[in-house]
C-alpha cells in the first residue's frame, strides 16, 4: 500500500510538471498582436480585474458615505502603504471571511467569531506598529538630514535643491518624505504647507521646529545652515536622550510583557496538562466571577504598567 501511494505521487508530480512545461512556459518566440500595439485601444480587462475593481469601487463609495476614506488614507499613509484604501478594507474583509470559515470549521462557531474580530483588529494594530517604527526611524535620522542639508547650503545650493539632495542621499523614510516634498512643490504647492504636512504624518516636533525655521527665513531670511546647524545640535541631544530613557524604560517593558503574557501562558498549560482543573472555572456562577475579577485586574494592571513605562519628554 505505501508503495503505491509512493508511485501514486510521484505520477501525480511528473504529470504536473508536464502541465507546466507544456502550457506555462513559452513554446518558441512570443508574439505580440497587432491590436496590442496600438495605442488608442485599451487594453480588454479580465473577470477577475472587473469584480476586483467593482467590489474596490463599493467599499470606497461606502467609506466616503461614512466620512472614513480620508482618515484611512492618512493611516495607509503613515504606515508607509502604496495600496489604496478600499483595497486594503477589502483584504481585511476576504481574509477575515476565510479566517471566520477555517475557524468555523476547525474549531466550531466561537473559533469562527474570535476570528472575525481578531482579523479586523490585527490589522490595525499592524498599521499602528508599521507607523510607529516609521516615525522612530525618521526621527532617529532626521539630524542627519539636517546637517545634509545645510551642507548643501553652504556649497551653494538652493534650499529645494537641498532638499532634493537629502530625498537622494537619506535612507527611507526620511527620503520617501522629502522626496514627496519636492514632487508637491513641483506641481505648485507651497513648500510651508508641504512641510507642515510631512511634520503632521510623521508626528515629530522636532521636525515642526525645523518647518517654523524654513518659514521665518523666508519671511525675514538670514543664514539658513548656521539655523538648521542649530536645530540639528538640538534635536540630537534630544535623541540622544530619549535613547538613554528607552535604554533604561526597557526592563520596565519587557517586565509589563513578561506579566501580561504569564496568565495566558500558564492557562493554556493547564488546558493541556489538566484540563478538569480549568473546567470548574466554568461550572458555577462563582467561577464566571472569578474570571471576569481576574480579567478585570490583569486590565487595570496592564494599563497601570504601561502607564508607568510611557515617558513623555
Amino acid at each position: 500500500m505505501p508503495t503505491a501511494l509512493l508511485v501514486l505521487g510521484v505520477g501525480a508530480i511528473a504529470a504536473a510538471l508536464l502541465v507546466v512545461a507544456l502550457v506555462v512556459l513559452p513554446s518558441g518566440p512570443a508574439r505580440v498582436p497587432l491590436s496590442r500595439l496600438d495605442p488608442s485601444v485599451a487594453p480588454p480587462a479580465s473577470a477577475l480585474a472587473g469584480a476586483g475593481a467593482a467590489a474596490g469601487a463599493a467599499v470606497e463609495k461606502v467609506l466616503l458615505k461614512r466620512g472614513r476614506l480620508a482618515a484611512g488614507a492618512a493611516a495607509l499613509e503613515r504606515a508607509g502603504m502604496s495600496m489604496t484604501l478600499p483595497n486594503f478594507v477589502l483584504v481585511v474583509l476576504l481574509t477575515t471571511a476565510a479566517g471566520a470559515l477555517l475557524g468555523g470549521f476547525l474549531g466550531g462557531p466561537l473559533l469562527a467569531l474570535l476570528l472575525v474580530v481578531l482579523v479586523p483588529l490585527g490589522a490595525k494594530l499592524l498599521l499602528g506598529f508599521r507607523a510607529g517604527r516609521r516615525q522612530s526611524a525618521f526621527a532617529d535620522q532626521l539630524d542627519d538630514s539636517l546637517q545634509l542639508m545645510a551642507s548643501s547650503l553652504r556649497a551653494g545650493h538652493s534650499l529645494l535643491r537641498a532638499v532634493d539632495s537629502v530625498s537622494h542621499e537619506a535612507e527611507a523614510p526620511t527620503s520617501e518624505e522629502f522626496a514627496r516634498i519636492v514632487n508637491e512643490t513641483r506641481v505648485g504647492r507651497d513648500l510651508n504647507d508641504a512641510l507642515d504636512e510631512v511634520a503632521e504624518r510623521m508626528g515629530s516636533d522636532d521636525f515642526t521646529w525645523v518647518a517654523q525655521a524654513i518659514a521665518i527665513h523666508r519671511e525675514v531670511g538670514g543664514n539658513l545652515a548656521e539655523v538648521l546647524d542649530a536645530v540639528g545640535n538640538t534635536i540630537r541631544e534630544r535623541n540622544a536622550i530619549r535613547r538613554q530613557v528607552k535604554a533604561l524604560s526597557a526592563e520596565g517593558k519587557l517586565s509589563a510583557i513578561v506579566l501580561m503574557a504569564l496568565p495566558f501562558g500558564v492557562t493554556g498549560f493547564l488546558s493541556v496538562s489538566n484540563p478538569e482543573y480549568l473546567a470548574k472555572f466554568t461550572e458555577s456562577l462563582v467561577g464566571y466571577a472569578m474570571l471576569g475579577a481576574a480579567g478585570l485586574m490583569l486590565l487595570v494592571g496592564g494599563l497601570w504598567l504601561k502607564k508607568t513605562v510611557a515617558i513623555t519628554f
